[in-house]
This record gives structure tokens, C-alpha cells and sequence, in this order.
């Protein structure tokens, strides 16, 4: 699979350059928690400005229904953006409508613009693929060529990200491509030991992850929320913890599987318990088959955190997705930076795939450098070590000769 690159669109000196960019980041209010996202679009960006395109960024931010919301307004992002590209960045307060037209026709060579949120027009998320194609239309009428560059969103056949693909000249941008390559190295042809570590809440936003992977993996360490269904499927207690019910039987065929392939399954061996959700609740430590009827597990113990940095040393290959234990409070993150830390002092090729785990590592202070590469989307890094095909992906491969 080869991807069209910026290279494939020629010259782009005075063009209008549609880019669709992951600037979906949290917000307190106006002010930006976490830029990662946005520090990841810069690349690009900076290249087709250093090109002379006329740049007219398009982006989501939240999930607003179709329609114009304050709070999910991408202005916040404009004066982050220009700090971090180090010019003045343009903002039209619609996408498609008199002040984009206006935003973009203004546009010099090597400027840009931000056009405001996406989602606050139905077209972009329509499950009508008419009503899609028109709002792609309406985008691709602002520019000369596409770059697809928000990989976050490019397992969504959405307007901004698959039809008008079909509708201009497009190409990867710079994320894209680096997002695809270093995903593809981890499920391709990985170096063994492969490791993967899995957390979060449910088993069951990653059944088709864990299944194909008990085909590829060489060990698979399962932490947070999802873990205390793999201890029910064993037979344990596990208390008022998180279970996905459903999916017991399920998780019990998933470790006949892994004894039958001879992929090590590793869970955790302690657990720290409090009566309650909250962030400054009574917790102990327990050990996992002696969780309290009454009680429920909310992030690894110290003894499984040992367990886990050993699993973890020797990986050749490994891919995190998922923390630990509720991380956002600080009395249950010491598990999930125990793995953070674990991960970054791994010698073999470290991948952190997206979402809440890109998150942990961030809050808590880690040095993103110490990892090979941090993913900006969690459900498009899992659908591809899934193994599915990704729309917004296979739109951009070159045709065949």
C-alpha cells in the first residue's frame, strides 16, 4: 500500500490547499488543555506555507449535532496554531458559507486560514452519503487540491475526509504517513517479543483488536477497567468493579485461544479498591482473587505495576492503548505511570496508540520524546492494528499503474 504524498500534487506555489487537520483538542472553557494535536498538524502545514500554497484548514472540535455550538467553536485554536507556526492565522466563523469563501479568497501565498468547526453542518457526519458528497462539494469549491492530514478521524467515511478526497487532486500529509508507517510496523511484520498492552474501560470497544491480535501477538498485558472482565471470566469475585457482562463468555474463549496459540496473557495480580468512585476516596490494596463484595477496582496495584514493567522490559515491538486505572485522579494514577514509565525505558520500538493513553502520558509529565511515536487517534490506530481497511486511508493510495 502506497499513499499519494504532497510531492504527487506538483507545484502548489498560489494554490488553494484544502487541509483536513485533527485539532480536536480538550478545553477548559477557551483555554487549551492538552495541544498535542495541534503541535502534530504543524508539520504539514509549515510545508505547504514553505511551498506558497494558500492554506484553508478544516478541522472538528467536539461533537456538536449538525448545528453552530459556542463552546465547540475552533477559535481557541487559531492564536495556538499561529504561535507554533509562527504566523498570523485567518479565521472564517463558518466552513462552507460567505466568510470562509471570503477567509480563503483573501489568502496570499504561504497564508491561513481556519475555518470554523465542521461538525456544526450535517453533511460532514451524514449517514447519507448524498447529503455528504454536497457538503463535499461545497468544500472542494474552495480549493485547487486536498491534503488529508487528520488522522483521528480517517476511520470515518466522512465529507471532509472521504468524499472530497474523490472530488480534488489529494494527498497524505506529513502525520498521515508517519501515523500509517509506524502502525504498519507494529502489525506487519513486528520484531519479537511483540507486546501489547491494553486498558481502559471495555472489553468491548476492543474485541476485534484483542482477537487478531491472539494471532499475532507474543503477549498481551491487560490493565484498567477491562481487565476485571477477563478476572470474572477466570471465576474471580471482582466486587462492584467494571464488567462488561456480556462479554464474559466471550473473554473466556479469548484465553483458551491465547493457551492454544501460546500467547501469554497477563493480568493483574493486585488491585487497589475504594467503595467509591472519587478522587480523594479510601483506597487499599488488595490482592485481585480478594476484592470486597462491596467495593471496586480502580487502578493496578504496586505488586501487578512491578509485574507488568517486567512483561514489558524485553519487547522488541509494543503497542499501549488504554491506561491503567482512572488516572485522571491522582491517587489512582500511579498504575498507568508505572506503565508510562515502564514503556519509555523499553529499548524495542514503543507505539502509544491514541486517545486517553497519549493523554496519561502527557499529564503526566512525561517526555514525549522517549517514545518512538504517540498516535492522535485512538480509534483509527486501533482499527488498524485491527486490520481493517480505513476509508479515509484507502482514498489516498496510488492508483494502480
Amino acid at each position: 500500500m502506497v499513499l499519494k504524498t504532497i510531492e504527487s500534487l506538483g507545484d502548489l506555489r498560489g494554490k488553494r490547499v484544502l487541509v483536513r487537520s485533527d485539532l480536536n483538542v480538550p478545553l477548559d472553557g477557551t483555554r487549551i488543555t492538552d495541544d498535542g494535536r495541534i503541535r502534530a498538524s504543524v508539520p504539514t502545514l509549515r510545508a505547504l506555507l514553505d511551498a506558497g500554497a494558500r492554506v484553508a484548514v478544516v478541522a472538528h472540535l467536539g461533537r456538536p449535532k449538525g448545528a453552530p455550538e459556542e463552546k465547540y467553536s475552533l477559535r481557541p485554536v487559531v492564536g495556538r496554531l499561529g504561535e507554533l507556526l509562527g504566523t498570523d492565522v485567518a479565521f472564517a466563523t463558518d466552513t462552507v458559507g460567505p466568510s470562509a469563501q471570503e477567509t480563503v479568497a483573501a489568502l496570499g501565498d504561504g497564508e491561513i486560514a481556519i475555518l470554523e468547526n465542521l461538525r456544526f453542518n450535517p453533511g460532514e457526519t451524514s449517514k447519507d452519503e448524498a447529503e455528504r458528497r454536497e457538503f463535499a462539494q461545497q468544500l472542494a469549491a474552495l480549493a485547487d487540491a486536498y491534503v488529508s492530514d487528520g488522522f483521528g478521524v480517517v476511520h470515518r467515511k466522512q465529507a471532509s475526509v472521504y468524499e472530497v478526497a474523490q472530488l480534488l487532486p489529494s494527498a497524505a500529509g506529513l502525520l498521515v504517513l508517519k501515523e500509517v508507517e509506524s502502525l504498519r510496523k507494529v502489525t506487519d511484520d513486528p520484531e519479537r517479543p511483540f507486546v501489547v498492552i491494553l486498558g481502559g474501560a471495555k472489553v468491548s470497544d476492543k474485541l476485534g483488536v484483542i482477537e487478531n491480535l491472539l494471532t499475532k501477538a507474543d503477549r498481551l498485558i491487560i490493565g484498567g477497567g477491562m481487565a476485571y472482565t477477563f478476572l470474572k471470566a477466570q471465576g474471580l469475585e471482582i466486587g462492584n468493579s467494571l464488567l462488561d457482562a456480556e462479554q464474559v463468555d466471550t473473554v473466556r474463549g479469548y484465553l483458551e485461544t491465547a493457551e492454544k496459540n501460546g500467547v501469554e496473557i497477563v493480568l493483574p495480580v493486585d488491585t487497589v479498591v475504594a467503595p467509591e468512585f472519587g478522587p480523594d476516596v479510601d483506597s487499599e490494596v488488595v490482592a485481585s482473587d480478594q476484592i470486597p463484595a462491596d467495593k471496586e477496582g480502580l487502578d493496578i496495584g504496586p505488586k501487578t505495576a512491578e509485574l507488568f514493567a517486567a512483561k514489558i522490559a524485553d519487547a522488541k515491538t509494543l503497542f499501549w492503548n488504554g491506561p491503567m486505572g482512572v488516572f485522571e485522579f491522582e491517587k489512582f494514577a500511579e498504575g498507568t505511570r508505572a506503565v508510562a514509565e515502564a514503556v519509555a525505558s523499553c529499548a524495542g520500538f514503543t507505539v502509544i496508540g491514541g486517545g486517553d493513553s497519549a493523554a496519561a502520558v502527557r499529564n503526566l509529565g512525561f517526555d514525549e520524546s522517549r517514545y518512538d511515536h504517540i498516535s492522535t487517534g485512538g480509534g483509527a490506530s486501533l482499527e488498524l492494528i485491527e486490520g481493517k481497511e480505513l476509508p479515509g486511508i484507502a482514498i489516498l493510495e496510488e492508483d494502480d499503474k
